[in-house]
Parts: C-alpha cells; sequence; structure tokens
C-alpha cells in the first residue's frame, strides 16, 4: 500500500486462498472429458486427478454448504468471502444415483477448511466407465478483479490451488 493510501485511509486488500479439495495432481483443464467443464461453461474451472487412499473431498475453505447434490457426486460451497464453489466428483457419476458416494454435510451447514465434505469409491466409478477426474469451478469468478489457478502439478489439500483478489470499491 502506498503512501497516498495510507493518507486516504484504504485498506490493502488481502487475497482470497482457496485450498486443493483433495490429494492428487492438477492437470490439463483441456484434460476434462465434458466440454461444460472444459470449456469453462460454468466458470473458470481446475481439474483434479484423485491419488492415493484418501477418496475424500475436503472443504476449500471457510464457508457455507449451498447445496450437497442427493446423489452426493457434487456440493457447491460459499466460502465466507462469498466465493461460491462447485466440486463435481467425476463425470456423469450422477449416472451412479449415489452409489459409491457419501455425504458428511448438509446443506447451510458451516465448514471449516479441511473438514470432509464427501467419500467416493474411486473404484465404483472405474467400474461403471466413469472418468473420476473432479473438475472444481469458480462459479462466481466474475465478482472479483482476479481468478488465478495454479499451473497443473502435484498438489495436497495443505495446498492453496485458488487466489482472488476483490474488486476496489
Amino acid at each position: 500500500m502506498g503512501f497516498l493510501d495510507k493518507l486516504l485511509g484504504k485498506k490493502a486488500v488481502e487475497p482470497i486462498q482457496i485450498f486443493a479439495p483433495l490429494n492428487g495432481a492438477i492437470l490439463e483443464r483441456q484434460e476434462i472429458p465434458d466440454p461444460t467443464f472444459s470449456d469453462e461453461v460454468l466458470g473458470p474451472t481446475l481439474c483434479f486427478k484423485p491419488e492415493g487412499d484418501d477418496q475424500t473431498i475436503y472443504a476449500p475453505c471457510d464457508g457455507v454448504i449451498s447445496q450437497i447434490f442427493k446423489t452426493a457426486h457434487a456440493v457447491t460451497i460459499t466460502s465466507k468471502d462469498k466465493v461460491e464453489i462447485l466440486i463435481h466428483v467425476g463425470i456423469n457419476t450422477v449416472d451412479l444415483k449415489g452409489q459409491g458416494f457419501e455425504a458428511y454435510v448438509h446443506d447451510d451447514q458451516e465448514v471449516k477448511a479441511g473438514q470432509p465434505l464427501i467419500r467416493f469409491d474411486s473404484k465404483v466409478i472405474a467400474d461403471a466407465g466413469l472418468c473420476g477426474y473432479v473438475p472444481f469451478v469458480i462459479l462466481n469468478a466474475s465478482d472479483y478483479a482476479t481468478c488465478q489457478f495454479v499451473t497443473p502439478q502435484p498438489i495436497t489439500t495443505k495446498d492453496v490451488v485458488c487466489t482472488l483478489t476483490a474488486k476496489e470499491e
């Protein structure tokens, strides 16, 4: 913050950080075999490939569950900073009608970053011939000045994968 900002009483805007919802790797968005996600129809999108034995989706920030789908294959969360995030486990996994998914949360529930949201069984997804990638969408990115994702790399739930900055008032 510069001298003039201090003099005028402007507060420095802290970036909003969103953590990875699972352990695995970030892939190129174009690898998602669903144009709704690969073409970012719903908003800026990251693609995760789950890895390891921990088949759990964790809250990527403090916030409130906006919606947990009946089939538990997807969840939307609104962060305390009003960032709206969709986490979708697998592609076309709604067709499993909840088989292989268990929700740990309910609509309107407050959650803390790192709290388990959904447990999924990647074997059930694979046995059904479905893709197990996890699209992660910032639904209201246009409400922010910037929305930046990290580049494809291995990640854990302790890693920041998205940084947003508020628009100046």
